[in-house]
């Protein structure tokens, strides 16, 4: 939704100016000058924005239309921006053959070759998967999350007015301390509440979490008084829980792990019920012990496995998701958890 066609150039100019954008109209609100260059910033990141939410809305309109009178759960952005922008080195290449070929500054291939070296440098990390992303980025730039839910919200208010039945479960990832929920809601829900009044209808939406740092599993009770589901991002539960980086633990040591039995089976594929299992065994229990009617669930890919799929039966999960095309397998293994289940309380 945010890389295909003209989107990503849309994101990409957005990024470049994101945060100058974001601390001019913090100064601004606080009734602080700004100079000519901040509003100009501004005008720009809104803009870019202002064309990414019409896109994402017919986006979402489309996926209310479809899923008439059943719940839509929508992620809100996740992955840090530095990959929505070009590779780092590729970028100093392009800038080095520039200025080998001494092109004036001028130049507007070689200016924006420079602008995006410096955005991607400013956005560099250590460890960007441990960095700003998810929450952390909403409460950071909140346009990008405030954008996103003008987009789901007024594309089930359109829904709804053409006859339509939506229901939008908006979730907020990446969660680890309870704050960062009840501080990212309270954004999210005054732009609801914007919308809903500018529209003069009211919508079904439901505001949630991914429990996805071993943290927010711990404290999952005090999250669940901010959160009406939770659903198990496992693929970073799992790296976060090991210590495992997955890009280089799957193309280099894990496979080995498994071969030599150091690990019964790649934690990337199976849940490790012994460890990532029992964070969220606690996570159910302390989440529900706090709002009984919690809606729980999974998603990533562990979703489309049997054995982890009779795991979440075990402990009580609502639901599970997976990639299109493991769905029928899915299935079939939630059927057979859920018989076996049975069959064993009927003992």
């Amino acid at each position: 939704m945010f890389r295909e066609g003209e989107r990503l150039e849309i994101v990409r100019d957005a990024i470049l100016v994101a945060f100058e954008a974001t601390r001019a109209k913090e100064r601004r609100d606080a009734g602080d000058g700004i100079s000519a260059a901040q509003e100009a910033a501004i005008q720009r990141f809104d803009a870019s924005l202002a064309r990414l939410e019409g896109l994402q809305e017919s986006d979402f309109r489309g996926i209310f239309e479809a899923m008439s009178g059943l719940p839509v759960v929508v992620r809100l952005i996740d992955p840090p921006l530095h990959e929505f922008l070009p590779n780092h080195g590729e970028l100093i290449a392009e800038v080095t053959r520039f200025e080998e070929r001494k092109t004036p500054l001028d130049d507007p291939a070689y200016a924006q070759a420079r602008r995006l070296l410096t955005a991607v440098e400013a956005l560099r990390e250590q460890n960007p998967m441990l960095g700003l992303r998810g929450c952390r980025l909403g409460l950071m730039i909140p346009d990008f999350v405030k954008m996103q839910t003008r987009a789901i919200l007024n594309a089930a208010i359109a829904v709804r007015k053409a006859g339509g039945d939506p229901h939008a479960e908006i979730m907020i990832p990446l969660v680890g301390h309870v704050n960062e929920l009840s501080a990212t809601r309270n954004i999210l829900e005054a732009e609801a509440r914007r919308v809903e009044e500018q529209a003069g209808v009211e919508v079904d939406y439901k505001f949630g979490t991914m429990i996805e740092v071993p943290r927010g599993a711990l404290t999952a009770g005090e999250i669940a008084e901010h959160a009406e589901f939770f659903s198990f991002g496992t693929n970073d539960l799992t790296q976060m829980a090991f210590g495992y980086s997955r890009d280089d633990a799957e193309g280099g040591f894990l496979l080995t792990y498994v071969e030599r039995k150091i690990l019964p089976e790649n934690p990337f594929q199976t849940l490790d019920v012994g460890g990532v299992g029992q964070l969220m065994r606690i996570a159910v229990e302390r989440g529900r012990a706090a709002r009984p009617d919690l809606e729980i669930g999974i998603c990533g890919e562990h979703g489309g496995d049997p054995a982890s799929i009779a795991f979440c039966e075990e402990i009580g999960l609502d639901y599970v998701s997976c990639s299109p095309y493991r769905v029928p397998v899915a299935r079939l293994a939630a059927a057979q958890a859920a018989l076996a289940g049975a069959a064993e309380r009927d003992k």
